[in-house]
Order: C-alpha cells, then sequence, then structure tokens
C-alpha cells in the first residue's frame, strides 16, 4: 500500500482545513486507517483512526473539532480539521495497517503535510 498525503497549509486560529490521504491497492477497504501528527522537538502522536467498517476513535485534544472519513471506493482517507488552534500546528502523516485496532505499530505511512496554525 502505498499513501499520498495532501491538503496542509497555512490557516489562522478558528480556521478549517480538510488533509486528504490517497492510497494505492486494492484491500484499501480492509485496512484500518488513521492520522498521526508531529510537531518540532515533541513525539509523534495519534491523531484519529478509522476501522475498515467506519468505527472512529480520537485523540482527547482534538475531540469535537476533527472528523476522520473514509471514502473506499476513491481509496481515500480524509480528515477535517474545525477550530484549529496553534498547538494543532504539526507535520501530518498518514498512515495503515492489516491489523484491526491501534496498539501495534503501523505498517504503511505516507508522506507528511504541514499544518500551521497562526494565532
Amino acid at each position: 500500500v502505498q499513501l499520498q498525503a495532501s491538503g496542509g497549509g497555512l490557516v489562522q486560529a478558528g480556521g478549517s482545513l480538510r488533509l486528504s490521504c490517497a492510497a494505492s491497492g486494492r484491500t484499501f477497504s480492509s485496512y484500518t486507517m488513521a492520522w498521526f501528527r508531529q510537531a518540532p522537538g515533541k513525539e509523534r502522536e495519534f491523531v484519529a483512526g478509522i476501522s475498515w467498517n467506519g468505527l472512529t476513535k480520537y485523540t482527547d485534544s482534538v475531540k469535537g473539532r476533527f472528523s476522520i472519513s473514509r471514502d473506499n471506493a476513491k481509496n481515500t482517507m480524509y480528515l477535517q480539521m474545525n477550530s484549529l488552534k496553534s498547538e494543532d500546528s504539526a507535520v501530518y502523516c498518514c498512515a495503515a495497517t492489516r491489523y484491526m485496532g491501534y496498539s501495534r505499530e503501523f505498517e504503511y505511512w505516507g508522506q507528511g503535510t504541514l499544518v500551521t496554525v497562526s494565532s
């Protein structure tokens, strides 16, 4: 599986962005997908994930502001980010795994897309 993230950019605090992650491969619909982010000087952190059947999971700091979704017909995953804060600034990466859940290391990673939120 190859993943290509896009949609990052510069936005003012309170604004919105939508990230996309396009995947290659015929088995996209069976994969658990997720977004991770890494800010300068910080460890990578899980942001949101979605199972093959649409069950979602979010880190507490983005609940109610971010929404993850997937379109299996288009082999694409999305992250709608609303009410953005300066602390959301980071490089966002998409990832995929053949396994259910989020406890294992993800096998497939896309390149990052930079999100910068100005205050």
